[in-house]
């Protein structure tokens, strides 16, 4: 759903994205990846994570490896270690630089190239968070109430109250996108609001504050057909379930969990998502690893039950794993490497940042 630019900020409603509007940001999406093909240089992509904690197999198939396939396309890649970003929901920051350092591990062995990629933290680049207050006066209360996130998370929090950082988090995402003038976004429908919210603050500042002239340019979204994995209890992959095969852990722990895996009590193995969601989420896991599809995964295996699946399932992670846990141990050796990868794509975006602050500031005539 695209909004006009209008002097008044109520006249503007962020919501969710509708299903007609949906089709036709898939189609942009679609043509999208054309364009990338033949011109990946026009275009700069921005994404990242919390670090609240190690990625696992939903993050890598979700996320990771779309962004290396992009990275290994052509297109310029800034990856964000959203630091501030653990303190939206939580009272301390935890194992805060543990678990940077485990995220920059998994980027990097995933098949991440530092060399063209620009990983950075948001606590090291001051010029990015400081977009904030000019992008801030840029929307309504109204507008941020009505983000589906911003939603969710007051409906979650059952009358506790919202930090103000969580209220203002679309705000800070479109800060982190716009600083770098990123204009690709890969997100799974549920973030499209995210990329309308940017979207809808470029095009504002560029009306109200530079006179019509493209300071920011509105982002695409680029539509990620990520899959649904289900985590070994049946529920989403989470980080904070301890439900998932993590990138890090070891044959042996992966074993473990995978033998615990939910399923269901038919003997005969079949891929049906809708019916059978456990047993279908351990196929598309396993279809996923191998490049096989997975109802003949399924019909492999047939009525020899779930252990066989569950093994079937072991086999297939490990296999596909086993050379990016080999490049992780291998870099987690290098704790200097790491903090030079951090140290240089620190420096890249504050470079970055502080070119586009100075800009901003001399478009508001703010450069005394």
């Amino acid at each position: 759903m695209t909004a006009k630019v209008a002097p008044n900020l109520r006249e503007i409603p962020v919501t969710v994205v509708a299903d007609d509007s949906f089709a036709v940001v898939a189609n942009r999406s679609a043509q999208l990846e054309h364009e990338i093909a033949e011109h990946p240089d026009r275009f700069r992509v921005l994404t990242g994570d919390r670090p609240t904690g190690p990625l696992h197999l939903g993050h890598y198939f979700g996320t990771l490896a779309n962004r290396v396939r992009l990275q290994r396309a052509g297109v310029e890649v800034f990856l964000v270690i959203a630091d501030y970003q653990v303190i939206t929901d939580r009272d301390s920051v935890g194992n805060l630089s543990g678990n940077v350092r485990e995220l920059l591990l998994d980027y990097l062995a995933a098949g991440v190239d530092p060399t063209t990629a620009t990983i950075f933290t948001h606590s090291a680049v001051p010029a990015l968070n400081q977009l904030m207050l000019p992008f801030l006066s840029l929307v309504s209360v109204a507008e941020l109430h009505r983000n589906p996130t911003v939603k969710a998370e007051a409906e979650a929090a059952g009358g506790r109250a919202l930090s103000g950082l969580l209220f203002t988090y679309p705000v800070h995402q479109a800060a982190d996108i716009l600083f770098c003038r990123g204009n690709l976004v890969p997100v799974g429908k549920d973030q499209l609001p995210h990329v309308e919210m940017t979207r809808l603050i470029a095009r504002r500042f560029n009306e109200r504050f530079a006179a019509g002239a493209e300071v920011f340019p509105a982002p695409d979204a680029l539509i990620s057909d990520a899959p649904l994995l289900l985590g070994v209890d049946g529920t989403k992959m989470s980080k904070s379930r301890d439900n998932a095969v993590e990138l890090r852990d070891n044959e042996d722990r992966t074993a473990r969990l995978i033998r615990r895996a939910k399923t269901d009590g038919e003997r005969t193995v079949s891929y049906e998502p809708h019916r059978r969601p456990e047993v279908a989420s351990l196929l598309l896991i396993a279809a996923l690893c191998t490049g096989r599809a997975p109802q003949d995964l399924a019909e492999e295996i047939g009525g020899r039950g779930a252990a066989a699946l569950k093994a079937l399932v072991t086999e297939a992670i490990n296999e596909y794993l086993r050379p990016l846990r080999k490049r992780r141990q291998a870099i987690a050796t290098d704790p200097g490497y790491l903090r030079q990868v951090l140290l240089e794509g620190n420096a890249r975006a504050n470079q970055i940042a502080e070119q586009t602050l100075q800009q901003v500031r001399s478009v508001m005539d703010m450069a005394y």
